[in-house]
């Protein structure tokens, strides 16, 4: 694999103050996380696909706002039917395990019960809001779905990754979006064998890449980062620049 299976470290974290300003409503028969820029433009928008902790999340839905506030039309959908992992909610592996397994009302959060999500949520971004482009970021579960969206004629344009989990070197392979990374220094899901591996497989692709190294960070920081650490917290805000900067050099310039 490109990156390992999720663990511990996928919904520990700190929760961050803020209001968010965005709503919720369905887009494509699923619930999701609407951030509207000012201009109301929908061309150009963000598919953010969440880490265990869902869209309802405080932390998550303010970044979508930030998206919004850079310009960006925002959709975040709920990937977990309603079943996300609450913060620090969890003590051993064996209770991940069980709601990888056989968690939600469909009995797992898998591959078959995550990719028509995707997929009705991409189709109802096009039909219902009249999307041309869409940049697509994953925090660490979600990276998975925009590697497997990202593939030709999936519908995602341009892609970005922050502590990826559970993506598949055949994934990493198969995706013809341009593709940035924001990595944790110390991050036991994307150490440096898997860093190293990845970067072997996007030197061989013909697609623009880049992959960024944060010191002093764990993984999970560029949702759940404790900000009252000043080298985490400036390790967060420039992951969050750094997508910024790729989508706006790949997906409204192009």
């Amino acid at each position: 694999m490109a990156s390992n299976a999720p663990q511990r470290c996928c919904y520990t974290g700190v929760k961050h103050e803020g209001e968010a300003k965005g709503r919720l409503e369905k887009v494509g028969g699923i619930e999701s996380y609407i951030a509207e820029p000012e201009s109301k433009q929908t061309d150009t928008a963000v598919l953010l696909l969440t880490d265990i902790l869902g869209h309802k999340f405080n932390n998550i839905q303010l970044i979508a706002d930030r998206f919004a506030e850079n310009g960006y039309f925002v959709v975040m959908p709920d990937l977990f039917e309603g079943d996300p992992v609450p913060l620090n909610s969890m003590h051993d592996g064996e209770a991940i395990g069980k709601w990888f397994r056989s968690g939600g009302p469909s009995g797992g959060h898998t591959t078959v019960q995550v990719d028509p999500i995707v997929e009705a949520v991409i189709k109802g971004m096009k039909s219902h809001y009249n999307v041309k482009k869409i940049g697509s970021v994953g925090y660490c579960f979600g990276a998975k779905y925009v590697a497997r969206y990202s593939a030709p004629g999936k519908g995602i344009d341009v892609a970005a990754f922050a502590h990826p989990s559970f993506v598949d070197a055949e994934e990493l392979k198969a995706m013809a979006a341009s593709l940035a990374i924001a990595a944790a220094e110390t991050d036991h899901i994307f150490p440096p064998e898997k860093r190293r591996e990845s970067e072997d497989i996007l030197k061989e692709m013909k697609t623009p890449y880049q992959m960024t190294l944060y010191s002093d960070v764990e993984h999970g920081f560029a949702v759940r980062a404790d900000l009252n650490k000043p080298e985490v917290k400036f390790a967060k805000e420039a992951a969050f620049l750094q997508c910024v900067q790729w989508f706006d050099e790949f997906l409204k310039s192009k």
